[in-house]
């Protein structure tokens, strides 16, 4: 129970002020425990980090799941699952950037990487169902599925910085996903 306080406060801290607010000290001390207790769950900064990420990257697979069990069309459900990690990047951006850009994290934790794939699975399963309608090129699933991921992480950057804006003249990241999306079903 207070392994899982722990991992909810430091989430919390992570969202209010980015990973430099996500110190064993300061989780504690939010959680109403001694500056200590932390160290009695987690060995580390590192490891409260992962299990923060492990936690994310298990939501993510259950709303992808969810999303691929529904009754819409292959490409709408690879769109939602794609809007969804949109919408967590906008809710959530420090987490996201946890999940997404720090391999150190990933490297060093076995059940991370496992939660990561899983999570990752999902997607390839919605480009594979994609295939096999031919709503996307007989290219290789695994292929498809980065190339697609790499698009919604550039267009998430994109408006984090602020250089993705309408004001600019630019489209929207839903715009162009489906407009990419469009694209690879001719």
């Amino acid at each position: 129970m207070t392994r899982d306080k722990l991992v909810q406060v430091a989430a919390t801290l992570l969202d209010r002020g980015g990973e430099q607010a996500v110190t064993l000290r300061a989780v504690g001390h939010a959680a109403g425990l001694s500056h200590n207790a932390p160290y009695k769950h987690f060995r580390n900064r590192d490891a409260l980090l992962a299990a923060v990420a492990i936690e994310d990257f298990e939501a993510l697979t259950v709303a992808f799941t969810s999303v691929r069990s529904s009754p819409c069309s292959p490409k709408d459900k690879l769109l939602a699952a794609l809007l969804s990690l949109v919408t967590f990047s906008r809710e959530k951006p420090a987490r996201y950037r946890l999940l997404f850009s720090a391999p150190s994290l990933a490297e060093a934790n076995p059940e991370l990487q496992a939660r990561s794939a899983a999570c990752l699975g999902e997607i390839v399963a919605m480009v594979d169902a994609c295939k096999s309608v031919a709503e996307l090129p007989d290219a290789p699933t695994k292929s498809l599925a980065s190339l697609l991921l790499a698009t919604v992480h550039g267009l998430v950057a994109m408006e984090a910085n602020g250089i993705l804006q309408p004001a600019k003249g630019l489209p929207t990241v839903e715009e162009n996903l489906a407009l990419m999306a469009s694209l690879l079903s001719r």
